[in-house]
């Protein structure tokens, strides 16, 4: 950008991907910053213009502003917005298609939906291909980890749903991930989670490793795999003990009319999704990585 407004924030070193949006102390950007503390101003980046006022205040002095006749950013948002609807496209993969999960799932729940995850590769479909609404109409509607962890989606599903009763909740978990805290399936049955207006829903998207690990140990080791691979439970027999819904999906075409039972009054929903190991994320597959990874050393 060629202008930054911070409007009542800290501002410290702000990077990305590794690369620096806005470097200290005097970046290549005008910045006009705004804040309530006079120690904030000039503490960090020497701003263009500091003004020492409460945020609500500004926001009120910028709405009298005009807007400009020409936004000089306007082709490159209409690039950008044209590489994120490509981003949506993706070539069909049997016989589970993870891409036509995560949209037909978004068709079948209210705007309003809270998503959780865990950490894994798994994590990537919904990532990439869910559309989430804008923050001005609902909000709060994705729960995922910050520091990497894994099991916390399940959990953070279940206490989403009792915090927002009104609300349906979808976590989507790695089969390795739920393993660490699907025991809360019996919390939620205890507490009567997904009993309200909204539902509970969890997919375990249950490829029979641990799909991160396994990735990285194909790029780094090809061939050579060690303790990546996992012994799993029947997750829908498993749910049903604990008193939730279940269903066994391996087949694109079965997804629909579980998740359409699921989105139904009663019970939380586990559905089982078997994924084939070798569709190892949204882009790329181990046999691919395995493939370059070999074909690098040679």
């Amino acid at each position: 950008a060629d202008l930054v407004i911070a409007l009542g924030v800290r501002l410290g070193e702000m990077t990305t991907g590794g690369y620096t949006l806005i470097a200290p102390p005097t970046p290549v950007q005008k910045i006009v910053h705004v804040h309530a503390g006079a120690e904030e101003l000039g503490r960090v980046y020497a701003a263009d213009l500091m003004v020492l006022a409460a945020p609500g205040a500004a926001a009120k002095a910028f709405e009298a502003l005009n807007a400009p006749a020409d936004l000089p950013w306007r082709d490159w948002a209409t690039a950008a917005h044209a590489d994120y609807e490509a981003n949506l496209r993706a070539p069909a993969v049997e016989p589970l298609d993870m891409a036509a999960i995560v949209k037909t799932m978004q068709n079948l729940t209210p705007a309003d939906t809270v998503y959780t995850n865990g950490a894994g590769n798994f994590s990537g479909w919904l990532h990439r291909y869910l559309q989430h609404a804008g923050l001005q109409h609902h909000g709060r509607t994705q729960l995922a980890p910050t520091n990497g962890a894994m099991g916390y989606g399940f959990p953070a599903a279940v206490a989403a749903a009792l915090l927002y009763p009104e609300r349906t909740v979808v976590n989507i978990a790695g089969d390795g991930d739920f393993l660490m805290t699907g025991q809360e399936l019996a919390t939620a049955i205890g507490q009567g989670a997904g009993r309200g207006v909204g539902r509970l829903v969890s997919l375990v998207v249950d490829n029979g490793c641990y799909g991160t690990i396994r990735m990285h140990q194909e790029r780094a080791y090809p061939g050579r795999v060690s303790g990546s691979e996992l012994v799993n439970p029947d997750f829908a027999a498993l749910a049903r003990a604990y008193g939730w819904r279940a269903a066994y999906v391996e087949r694109t075409d079965g997804f629909h009319a579980a998740f359409a039972d699921a989105m139904q009054p009663g019970p939380p929903t586990l559905i089982h999704l078997k994924l084939d190991a070798d569709v190892s994320t949204s882009r790329t597959t181990l046999t691919a990585i395995r493939r370059a990874a070999i074909e690098a050393r040679s």
